[in-house]
């Protein structure tokens, strides 16, 4: 078993964080078979919410996924108190948001998408649903006329041992 942490960095700008929208938020990954490195050719995703029963009935995990190419059953579990925040504190830092139970499979590649929350630093406004398809995002909050903005959101897998 690995456990893999996605970790992101980004520069905020009059936010306070950023943070998933609950138990029902998409991973979407591209994920390797480390049995025979083959890279799945599209978007997956994974998610809190979700499970499947493992071969035999020995438990379940997020994703349970046979390789196309050498038939392994592989799995990939999300640790539920490891998905984490993006805080103003950890501003240009790449701090861990979620951790992965790896079983045969790691993952190679993730796509930010939209589902995300984000709130302002200055007042209670919280814009939902926000999409970083584009690696950036800017809006304006009209309670403290100011723009906020999410830019330079970049990702990272990380091996840990935890």
């Amino acid at each position: 078993m690995v456990k893999i942490a996605l970790e992101i960095v980004a520069t905020l700008e009059n936010v306070s964080e950023i943070r998933t929208c609950g138990d029902d938020f998409r991973w979407f990954m591209k994920l390797r078979c480390n049995s025979c490195g083959e890279v799945s050719a599209t978007w997956q995703y994974v998610c809190v919410a979700e499970s499947t029963d493992t071969k035999g009935g020995r438990g379940s995990a997020s994703m349970v996924q046979k390789c196309k190419m050498c038939s392994r059953e592989n799995r990939l579990d999300i640790v539920e108190d490891k998905v984490g925040t993006y805080k103003a504190d950890n501003d240009g830092q790449y701090v861990e948001i979620l951790v992965l139970d790896c079983r045969g499979i790691e993952p190679v590649e993730f796509d930010f998408r939209s589902g995300w929350t984000v709130s302002s630093a200055d007042s209670n406004l919280v814009f939902e649903d926000v999409d970083f398809a584009e690696k950036e995002w800017y809006d304006y909050d009209s309670n403290v006329n100011q723009s906020v903005s999410v830019t330079e959101l970049e990702y990272r897998f990380t091996k840990i041992k935890k």
